[in-house]
């Protein structure tokens, strides 16, 4: 709780003014979303302890070789220039299943820390959380990364989506795509909120 309440101060401006070309309105009220909140506390709780087995990365139970699996990835895209970063951490998430939380869980939405999509697959939020903290250990800074729900105007369905800051840039990390697109080049979502560690913002239409 600590370390949350810490990031609270961190300065949240590394955004272009517009993400997929809708304005962007800051909030102040984090707790208005408590089971981000209760990811976070989750991550840093859980994510660094072994499950009760001790290592079948084909296990169903969040075990030591799937943490050693992510240890050894994070290492390995370490040494790589940040756009290679980006692609891997997009690519590796992107190789878990896609399961519905109902399935899961047992419950319509739950949002999953590593240690368990890493075991169990997830839906789209689950791999935005996956690729955030992996992209926090490999120290890019939290101002610069973003969870993002979109409307999906394709499909007509909510999605979520990676959203990283880079200069003048903002680039995507998607489930459903392979590549590291721009926020220019992706049409067909709406943003409606996004969220970062320490605060989030409303999305509306431009002027």
């Amino acid at each position: 709780m600590y370390l949350i309440l810490c990031l609270a101060s961190v300065r949240a401006a590394a955004f272009p003014p517009e993400l997929f070309g809708y304005r962007q309105l800051p909030q102040e009220q984090i707790a208005d979303f408590p089971q981000w909140l209760r990811v976070l506390e989750r991550h840093l709780k859980d994510d660094l302890q072994d499950g009760p087995e001790a290592g079948d990365c084909a296990a169903k139970v969040f075990n030591r070789c799937h943490l050693a699996e992510w240890r050894r990835f994070l290492e390995q895209a370490r040494a790589l220039p940040a756009a290679e970063q980006l692609r891997a951490v997009n690519r590796f998430a992107n190789t878990r299943e896609y399961v519905l939380d109902i399935d899961n869980y047992g419950i319509e939405d739950y949002w999953a820390i590593p240690r368990e999509f890493l075991g169990n697959g997830g839906d789209c939020e689950d791999y935005v959380i996956t690729k955030l903290f992996s992209l926090l250990w490999l120290g890019y800074p939290p101002d610069e990364l973003r969870l993002v729900v979109v409307q999906d105007t394709n499909l007509r369905v909510p999605h979520a989506v990676l959203a990283v800051a880079r200069g003048r840039e903002t680039l995507i990390l998607d489930n459903q795509v392979q590549a590291v697109l721009t926020d220019r080049e992706v049409v067909h979502y709406v943003p409606v909120y996004s969220i970062n560690e320490s605060r989030w913002w409303i999305h509306l239409p431009p002027t």
